[in-house]
């Protein structure tokens, strides 16, 4: 089953609650883009502070006494995700950390996150930059609850779609076909249905959800291509 996931990237917690609201009667999930402007060049709550004023400061209880229907998704663009995926964990249903982030040890470090998030019941998924070739997901895919694919550079919303990291996505379905895909980046209607048809069935999208000027129609236009797609082949 596809299922669509919008992304949060913003500077503030109110902003946060803002967009959930807006998309809650709709999905079951929303992804939240963490960024820590290290790893990217971007700063997102809780990382953002104007003038650079306790920059780098984390307070999540907001976020764990948020009162929502659905299931929260953080995106760990940060640097060094070992530092902060016990406090995720214990506010997120569902972490995805970057194969590209400084990780001790990187093999083994993945494993003990894998094992942590799932210790305390959560989902976990891998995330792979557009350059990055799917074979470095292949030891962790017997644990891993997802792998994401990044169709743009981390950092800003609102980037073209890659249409070659379609082939990447290919490659990973033959591998692992009953595992979950997941895409964010340049997602919109027509972009949809090439990354379904390459194998992807988590879909991630925010600049064309939020910018657009009716939410509920721009969430159901993407579910009508896709059941388009899936019905008829389209």
């Amino acid at each position: 089953m596809v299922e669509i996931i919008p992304t949060i990237l913003v500077k503030t917690f109110d902003e946060v609650k803002q967009r959930i609201k807006q998309v809650e009667d709709h999905v079951n999930w929303v992804q939240l883009d963490i960024m820590d402007g290290v790893f990217c060049c971007n700063e997102t709550w809780p990382y953002y502070a104007p003038n650079g004023a306790s920059k780098g400061k984390r307070n999540l209880s907001d976020l764990k006494s948020l009162k929502t229907r659905v299931k929260i998704e953080a995106h760990l663009m940060v640097n060094k995700p070992e530092e902060v995926i016990d406090d995720w964990l214990k506010v997120a249903d569902r972490v995805i950390v970057h194969f590209e982030s400084k990780i001790t040890n990187r093999e083994l470090g993945i494993r003990e996150m894998i094992k942590k998030a799932h210790k305390k019941k959560k989902e976990i998924g891998l995330a792979l930059n557009p350059e990055t070739h799917p074979v470095v997901a292949v030891p962790f895919l017997k644990d891993l609850d997802l792998v994401l694919f990044m169709t743009v550079q981390p950092g800003w919303g609102g980037q073209e779609f890659k249409d070659w990291v379609l082939t990447k996505i290919e490659v990973l379905r033959k591998l692992w076909p009953k595992g979950n895909i997941e895409v964010d980046g340049g997602i919109n209607s027509e972009t949809a249905k090439k990354t379904i048809k390459a194998g992807a069935n988590l879909i991630c999208v925010g600049t064309y959800v939020f910018r657009s000027k009716n939410i509920k129609k721009a969430i159901d236009s993407l579910k009508s291509a896709i059941y388009i797609y899936e019905t008829f082949n389209l």
